[in-house]
């Protein structure tokens, strides 16, 4: 067996240096847990950043996939297949959307709305040609593409890219006022994640999300909001917007769509809005494959006939009352909403990465972010007792 320390230095040698991960490497993955080469087992509070809320390598998912890779994988959307209508009912049934266009990444589903909103505001609303704005947030985390790196305010993200396309007016997350002040007759949408994820779970103030809302449907704004990772049960309701009782025009959804098998995301909209795209305007090879639906369609059937959603929601309020009741001089804050949760630590505790370390080796797997932040995302099926061995092994690196 090759050593875990080979396989890092082979990585450094011949890998591009985009990630900076953990020197942990994992050879397997069922339910919460993944052990390493070494066969030491952890509990997994990251689910590759929410893709595996389903748990890993969930038996019923793989058999789907399984089952459709020997049938069809690929056909391209030059012909039809006998999974995308079922993806499509099903899908729709779930979120009450009238219009869905499948894609594979996040990123490509926002690049799918952005464009399709800018048709929309060209050929309905009546913006001018080439003058349409897009909305965005500060601290916004909506993928890696050009278009979207354009309008982050990462200087990671960024620097060393540009040029950038034009049409994005920033505000900060969080400000109403600001909100409203950014709106022009040009305005087309407002691309929004209703919590902020690799900002450090930034939950925005009560009221923010429906006055969000009441602006765009005042002035013909779109709102698109951004589920990709707060979607399909990570906040212990099938869609963050739940929260607030409001509903987006459009509503952007990947990773736990395929319970970590394969890449799938999916625009969800009115049909006003994705109505304006006609054949050859926009598409994906990939986008709708049939190992693609199929795989989808197991993973959002185990998700709410397994009741992992209420599961979060209350295992959320146990992991969030737990990391309260510890009592540490380097918190500064703790905040979350179903499983998706964070610890601010205090500046002056010398970066969260560090502790991420302390916490590998007692057998629990998180991820800084924003240097001073630990974020923590435990698959949906995580038990009572695995949450409150959880707290247990973060109080004690605290």
């Amino acid at each position: 067996m090759t050593r875990a320390s080979d396989l890092i230095a082979t990585e450094h040698r011949l890998g591009a240096h985009n990630y900076k991960p953990l020197d942990v490497v994992l050879t397997r993955g069922e339910g919460v847990h993944v052990w390493d080469t070494e066969g030491k087992r952890y509990l997994d509070c990251l689910s590759a950043y929410s893709a595996v809320n389903q748990g890993h390598c969930h038996p019923k998912i793989r058999e789907a996939m399984i089952e459709q890779a020997g049938k069809l994988t690929l056909t391209s959307r030059a012909f039809r297949n006998d999974q995308l209508a079922h993806l499509y009912e099903e899908l729709a049934a779930l979120t009450g959307s009238h219009k869905i266009l499948p894609m594979n990444s996040g990123a490509e589903a926002v690049e799918t709305a952005i464009k399709a909103v800018r048709k929309w505001g060209y050929e309905v609303k009546g913006v001018a040609e080439n003058q349409a704005e897009i909305i965005v947030c500060a601290d916004n985390f909506h993928g890696r593409t050009m278009g979207i790196v354009g309008f982050s305010t990462d200087p990671d993200a960024r620097t060393g890219f540009g040029p950038f396309a034009p049409g994005f007016r920033v505000v900060p997350f969080g400000d109403l006022k600001a909100f409203e002040a950014a709106i022009t007759p040009n305005t087309v949408a407002a691309l929004i994640e209703p919590i902020q994820g690799e900002a450090g779970v930034i939950i925005p103030p009560k009221g923010y999300l429906p006055g969000v809302r009441a602006l765009c449907t005042q002035h013909n704004v779109t709102l698109i909001l951004d589920e990709i990772q707060t979607g399909l049960g990570r906040t212990g309701k099938l869609l963050a917007e739940e929260h607030e009782g409001i509903e987006a025009d459009v509503t952007l959804i990947g990773k736990a769509l395929s319970g970590g098998f394969y890449p799938v995301s999916a625009v969800l909209s009115n049909s006003e809005v994705l109505g304006v795209l006609k054949p050859g305007q926009h598409g994906s090879t990939f986008g709708g494959n049939p190992l693609a639906c199929a795989v989808a369609r197991a993973a959002l059937k185990v998700l709410t006939e397994e009741g992992m959603i209420e599961n979060s929601a209350r295992m959320g309020e146990r992991f969030l009352e737990g990391l309260r009741s510890i009592r540490s001089n380097v918190v500064k804050e703790v905040r979350g909403r179903g499983l998706m949760l964070a610890i601010e630590l205090d500046p002056a505790a010398g970066g969260a990465r560090p502790y991420c370390y302390q916490l590998k080796d007692r057998g629990l797997l998180a991820k800084d972010t924003h240097e001073h932040t630990i974020r923590l995302a435990p698959p949906l099926i995580i038990t009572p007792d695995q949450v409150d061995w959880a707290v247990e092994q973060i109080a004690a690196v605290l």
